[in-house]
């Protein structure tokens, strides 16, 4: 999900998240939240680890993560919380010749989830919007046919929140939605939805570049809007089980959707239609009705989600407490304003996304599937967020911006270093692509 789609942002007219929007307004949202990967199992690999992709062992899809790591129900459960996991898993290595890992995921690969367990790997093939299966945690099928498929996500965590709870517990709802239905390469919204959405807004990004955007949009539209229904939905059963001001809930997305007007597919690139995503909180601590501008990282997720439970950070973990930028204008002053971003798969690149610019360089060498990191690129993308924030003109070796782009090349190897890669050499772009 796009971060510029969420209504309370006023980025777009059409979008209707009410339910996400009355988050934004309670709690405290980062308009400028950004993965560290646009790419599924890499970004949850960040997202429960607090660490980068080839930090965690899972640099592209489905290769497996180390599951020695500390995630964010390791350390939950281990400070007297369950954790408990409803959804899209994607973190499990999967075979395509034998045409195994896809469903069903055995504890030790649970990355600490070992309470309830209601799940498949990669549900865009186990499931289908209407109908299909997920795993239990012993392995027995639990199957929905009739029912859109975010609606049966939705209920799973319904009837888990009505339970009786003797532990404070995490609950990890991981739905598919508005991602594509691969085997039909296309998006699917509930029957009806799409119909709503005719004609809709059109981001500047994707205006004035081919795509499929054209076909896409109503129904990613209406997605979008039953996933704030979810949204609704959870927060009102938290409000009937008289957990909603004593539960911490977070909204957030694993990348955005570029609608395959930057490469052949949806995401996988440096651009802020692949990589900004929604990033809202509300409950105890969070509730300030805040909207910060900051950059954060979708690693800050964990260290967050922990430090507001009152449990320590692991050391190992890379992303930071973000609470400090809600109440302390100093804190503010100090932020680094900078997210590091690895790309996989559509190419092997590394970029930084600051306030004012974005910088991408690329191994042309390399397809991106090879390898999880090169000693050698060379400049690729420059864009002004200022003065182009949709991010069409490629600053990339024009002379009157070579200052600037010696200053991002360093920053960029900074962010490297600090990722645990070794010092690569990058190369100025010399012509103007």
């Amino acid at each position: 999900m796009r971060s510029d789609f969420i209504g309370a942002y006023g980025e777009n007219s059409k979008t209707l998240t009410p339910n996400i929007d009355r988050m934004v307004e309670r709690g405290t949202s980062f308009k400028y939240a950004m993965t560290n990967q646009p790419l599924c199992s890499p970004a949850r690999s960040c997202m429960i680890t607090g660490r980068y992709a080839t930090e965690t062992g899972e640099w592209k899809l489905a290769i497996g993560m180390d599951w020695k790591l500390p995630t964010l129900a390791s350390v939950l459960r281990e400070n007297g919380y369950t954790a408990n996991f409803i959804g899209k898993w994607h973190l499990m290595k999967r075979d395509e010749v034998t045409h195994t890992g896809f469903g069903y995921v055995p504890p030790e690969n649970r990355g600490g989830f070992l309470d309830l367990w209601e799940g498949a790997n990669e549900l865009e093939w186990t499931t289908h919007p209407y109908q299909g299966t997920i795993w239990d945690a012993d392995g027995h099928e639990i199957t929905y046919k009739d029912e859109y498929r975010v609606d049966f996500l939705t209920d799973r965590a319904v009837k888990f929140l009505r339970q009786p709870h003797e532990k404070p517990f995490l609950l990890y709802v991981s739905q598919l939605e508005p991602h594509q239905q691969d085997d039909e390469k296309r998006i699917v919204a509930p029957d009806g939805y799409a119909a709503r959405f005719q004609n809709p807004f059109v981001p500047a990004d994707l205006r004035s570049l081919p795509g499929d955007w054209q076909q896409e949009l109503p129904d990613y539209y209406g997605c979008i809007q039953k996933i704030d229904e979810s949204v609704g939905t959870i927060l009102k059963t938290l409000e009937e089980q008289q957990l909603l001001d004593n539960t911490i809930v977070a909204f957030i997305s694993d990348h955005g959707c570029q609608f395959r007007t930057r490469n052949p597919e949806y995401k996988r690139s440096p651009h802020d239609s692949s990589i900004r995503i929604p990033f809202v909180f509300q409950g105890p601590g969070f509730d300030h009705a805040a909207s910060l501008s900051e950059i954060v990282n979708l690693i800050d997720l964990t260290p967050t989600l922990l430090a507001a439970a009152g449990v320590p950070v692991p050391e190992s973990m890379k992303g930071k407490n973000l609470a400090p930028l809600i109440t302390s204008p100093e804190a503010r002053r100090a932020w680094a304003n900078t997210a590091y971003i690895q790309v996989s798969e559509s190419m092997l690149a590394r970029a930084i996304r600051t306030k004012d610019w974005c910088y991408c360089v690329v191994d042309r060498s390399k397809t991106g599937r090879e390898q999880p990191a090169s000693m050698h690129y060379e400049e690729y993308q420059m864009y002004s967020i200022a003065d182009d924030p949709a991010q069409h003109i490629n600053l990339a070796g024009r002379k009157e911006f070579v200052n600037q782009a010696a200053l991002l090349r360093e920053e960029l190897k900074k962010h490297m270093l600090a990722a645990g890669e070794q010092e690569a050499e990058i190369k100025p772009a010399k012509l103007y692509p």
